[in-house]
């Protein structure tokens, strides 16, 4: 099943998130679940990070919050809003992968 986990961080937060980037960019190195897109939710500059958006394939939602809970930006309290939701992708126009 694939779910999408989207997080929009806490104001002013750009800072912290890089002082915990090495540490988020190594978790998602070896992810409990398998990660399929991944990155940083931008301002309208189409610079400024304010957030993380995840489409992931697991078994559970279960497994797709312990992966959460166990990411450094989550851990840091990064993230002031965070929403998982199971995903029925309907369409993918990026070809065989």
């Amino acid at each position: 099943m694939h779910f999408v986990i989207h997080c929009l961080d806490k104001p002013h937060a750009v800072q912290q998130r890089l002082a915990h980037y090495d540490a988020h960019k190594a978790y998602l190195s070896a992810p409990s679940v398998a990660i399929l897109v991944s990155g940083p939710l931008l301002a309208s500059d189409q610079e400024t990070m304010i957030g993380s958006f995840f489409l992931v394939e697991a078994d559970s939602q279960a497994q797709v919050e312990t992966f959460h809970n166990n990411d450094p930006f989550k851990k840091a309290a990064i993230w002031e809003k965070v929403s998982i939701h199971p995903f029925l992708k309907r369409m993918d126009n990026r070809g065989a992968q």
